[in-house]
């Protein structure tokens, strides 16, 4: 299939290029060029942008739940309901990601994302216009149980231990190899090795609800930790005396910063502060959406808690922040918005950023000759126009 994208304001790595057109040939990315040069019969389908933007398909690397499904749910429905949810957010695709629980739920919950990746593996070279698709599933992310139970957050402190690499290798079997990162609290026993062990995997490893020091966080990163989880959330505060794990994230160029960006989570006046240290390579805009996220307020679980949304702000019955509502177009608009960022670098984080912290980088992030043709087309206050997908 040919597929020609014309008057679109492109959003590459580079610049934003105004009233462009792309071309699509066999789900790859062909030709960048201005407006008016390609003969237009030569294609199987046009779609004209009307001058808004065309960006690549934004990618949630940390999102639990949606629309009323969780991926601990494990089944078929729930993951297959979140991916449609999120297709129409513009995120074209995201990592299912697991909670602590008990060792035979997440097996339940990885081995049914395992066969879901299998099953949107089993398309070939096909390209699917307006989002009639579901999101792909990219691979896995196992937030806990290997957590430090001062900063669990809402994660169910029952099923809360140290890190055990015998464990996380059956989890990793049974996903099919499809675990792309695991959050653990790098202060705990055996944690240096678990991290080393990942590392030789291919498999991120992030810093998450976590009471490190600033010296074990760095020791962590020499370690192969590439990554911290939610930064500010679920981790030791930063003191002038005692930077914690935020002061050591911020000032490690080898470090992303994972970052939800609702106002809530975050003060603009903290986001401001990581973006100035980090910069536009370094931060990844994550969602950590609940079961909520595109539903109104009212009462739902997380982990088999109870939880109270109000307002967009998702909490544990004690106040504790559990997960966000947020939407991946909402945290971009916001990073402009809130934050001053330039849109151009705010798509980035939400696209080139996450996949090259996962290792996808090569095929998916940007629009650049030869990369999937997965893209997004929104207008100035991102509200999601267009999808195309390519399998």
């Amino acid at each position: 299939m040919r597929l020609l994208i014309k008057n679109a304001n492109i959003i590459t790595p580079y610049d934003i290029l105004r009233n462009f057109e792309l071309v699509i040939e066999q789900s790859k990315i062909k030709h960048i060029l201005p407006s008016g040069i390609i003969d237009e019969k030569d294609f199987d389908e046009i779609i004209d942008a009307e001058e808004n933007y065309l960006s690549p398909g934004f990618i949630d690397i940390h999102t639990h739940a949606n629309s009323g499904y969780d991926t601990m749910d494990a089944t078929f429905e729930s993951v297959d309901a979140m991916a449609r949810f999120h297709i129409k957010n513009g995120v074209t695709g995201f990592l299912a990601t697991t909670m602590t629980a008990s060792t035979e739920e997440t097996k339940k919950a990885i081995k049914n994302v395992s066969s879901y990746i299998a099953r949107q593996k089993e398309k070939h070279e096909t390209l699917v216009v307006s989002g009639y698709t579901p999101s792909e599933v990219l691979g896995l992310y196992l937030e806990g149980p290997y957590f430090s139970m001062a900063k669990k957050g809402a994660q169910p402190s029952e099923y809360i231990k140290n890190p055990d690499i015998n464990e996380l290798a059956s989890f990793i079997k049974l996903s099919g190899d499809n675990v792309k990162v695991v959050a653990l609290a790098p202060e705990l026993p055996g944690a240096m090795e678990v991290i080393s062990y990942l590392c030789a995997q291919g498999i991120t490893v992030s810093a998450g609800h976590t009471d490190a020091s600033y010296d074990i966080a760095q020791k962590a990163f020499d370690h192969g930790v590439t990554q911290v989880t939610h930064v500010f959330n679920g981790m030791k505060s930063f003191n002038h005396r005692e930077p914690g794990i935020p002061g050591a994230a911020l000032i490690d160029e080898r470090v992303y910063c994972e970052m939800i960006c609702d106002g809530i989570h975050l003060h603009p006046g903290a986001m401001k502060l990581v973006v100035k240290a980090k910069g536009k390579d370094r931060i990844i805009l994550i969602s950590d959406s609940m079961m909520a996220a595109g539903l109104s307020d009212g009462e739902y679980t997380l982990g088999g808690q109870k939880v109270i949304v109000k307002g967009d702000e998702a909490r544990l019955s004690d106040g504790t922040l559990a997960g966000s509502t947020l939407t991946l177009n909402k945290a971009i608009y916001n990073m402009v918005h809130m934050v001053g960022v330039s849109l151009q670098d705010a798509v980035r984080m939400a696209t080139l950023n996450p996949a090259r912290a996962i290792g996808l980088d090569k095929n998916k992030g940007s629009i650049e000759i030869g990369k999937d043709a997965d893209f997004v087309i929104f207008d100035e206050q991102l509200n999601i126009l267009n999808v195309i997908k390519s399998y």
